[in-house]
């Protein structure tokens, strides 16, 4: 990752008057610039190519291709790897947060957010860390992975075979990113240094093919790993 350079950030959303006050937004902050603007997904998915775009700003509902089909299609093509979508959502707790997540999105911030949340968000995910939102709990997550996916491991995933691979403090630093705890908090609760924690987030990341943090998150649920407890926090199996 360059730090050369400002961070390369592409609108998409069908509302021109929300894309320019992004852009003005965006624009007045001097480690980043918007290098485009798409009214749809598949504007979106050409842009983020041409420009080499680090962050997208995507909304979820466009007319055409939204912003589902658009951040699948970014994070199923080698050529995009380094692409992170931040999906754009008029309701936090929406239907579509599991649909994003799972669809390779490195997080959601509702169009509601403050300024700084949104430049904040920008710098996140490019950083390669899982952007839930601070209105977006930890255990509205966890209820939303469990609902789009149920209680079993997801067949066909793969995920749990993976993690046959990880240490057992691995699986252990696994359990603590699905509960959306932060390296420092892991570093903690597990009495070690957020250096070692980061090694070990990197470490199952590799094993586990994961993009970012929160496709860890995703796969923690879908492996069967965590699951949600009645009150929606996710808890060890």
């Amino acid at each position: 990752m360059s730090t050369d350079r400002p961070i390369r950030v592409l609108l998409a959303d069908d509302q021109a008057l929300l894309r320019s006050a992004f852009k003005i937004l965006v624009n007045s902050e001097p480690d980043m610039e918007v290098v485009g603007e798409a009214p749809d997904g598949a504007q979106a998915v050409a842009l983020a190519r041409e420009q080499h775009a680090d962050v997208v700003l995507m909304d979820i509902r466009m007319p055409g291709t939204d912003g589902l089909a658009a951040t699948r299609t970014i994070s199923s093509d080698p050529a995009l790897a380094d692409v992170r979508v931040v999906m754009l959502t008029t309701f936090e707790a929406d239907e579509y947060v599991v649909q994003a997540l799972r669809a390779g999105a490195s997080g959601f911030l509702g169009k509601g957010a403050e300024p700084q949340d949104l430049l904040d968000a920008i710098r996140i995910a490019h950083a390669g860390e899982a952007l839930l939102s601070p209105v977006a709990t930890k255990g509205l997550i966890a209820r939303f992975l469990a609902q789009g996916g149920g209680s079993d491991p997801v067949p066909g995933t793969g995920h749990a075979e993976r993690l046959a691979a990880l240490t057992g403090r691995e699986r252990e630093v696994l359990v603590h990113v699905a509960a959306g705890l932060s390296n420092d908090e892991i570093a903690g609760r597990l009495e070690v240094s957020p250096l070692t924690v980061k090694t070990h987030v990197n470490r199952a990341m590799a094993k586990l093919s994961a993009r970012d943090r929160a496709q860890l998150v995703v796969i923690a649920y879908e492996s069967g790993l965590v699951r949600p407890r009645g009150d929606g926090a996710p808890h060890p199996q």
